[in-house]
C-alpha cells in the first residue's frame, strides 16, 4: 500500500514537470514576436537580422536623403554605415535631416520597411539608444548629447 502511493506521487510530480515545461515553452514561443530590438546600420551590416524579423532601426536622417510624398523615403546613418527606409503615412512634424529618428520595422529585400516613424521632441534631443550607439563608434558628437 505504501508503495502504491510513493508510485502515485511520483507519477504525479513527473506530469506536473511535464506540464510546466510544455506551459514555460508555449510562453516563450509565443512572446519571441513581441519582443522588438533595437539596432543600428552598422550592427545590421555586420549582423543581418533573419528574413521577416521586426525590429526597431535608429540613427540619424542622413542629409538630402529624404524623398517626401505617399510613401516617404529616407536613408538612416549612424556615421559608419547608411540603411535606406520606406515609410507610407505621415511623418511627425518635428521629422527633419540631420535629427535622431527610430523606425520600427522589418527589412524587405534591401530596403527597411517602417510601419512606425518616432522623431525628436527638441533639438537636443537624441533618442537613447542612438546616442549609445554613437558613443560606442566613437562617433558621438557633444552638440547631440540629450
Amino acid at each position: 500500500m505504501a508503495g502504491l502511493k510513493k508510485k502515485q506521487r511520483i507519477q504525479f510530480v513527473a506530469v506536473a514537470g511535464v506540464l510546466l515545461v510544455v506551459a514555460t515553452l508555449l510562453v516563450v514561443f509565443a512572446a519571441r514576436d513581441a519582443f522588438e530590438f533595437f539596432r543600428s546600420p552598422s550592427q545590421i551590416a555586420t549582423d543581418p537580422p533573419y528574413e521577416g524579423e521586426r525590429f526597431r532601426l535608429g540613427g540619424l536622417v542622413k542629409e538630402g536623403s529624404w524623398v517626401k510624398g505617399q510613401t516617404h523615403s529616407f536613408v538612416i546613418t549612424d556615421l559608419e554605415a547608411d540603411f535606406p527606409v520606406q515609410y507610407e503615412g505621415i511623418v511627425p512634424d518635428l521629422f527633419t535631416e540631420g535629427q535622431g529618428t527610430i523606425v520600427t520595422g522589418q527589412i524587405d529585400g534591401d530596403v527597411f520597411v517602417a510601419t512606425e516613424v518616432l522623431a525628436k521632441h527638441d533639438e537636443e534631443y537624441l533618442p537613447k539608444e542612438v546616442a549609445d550607439t554613437l558613443k560606442d563608434q566613437g562617433v558621438f558628437r557633444e552638440t547631440l548629447e540629450n
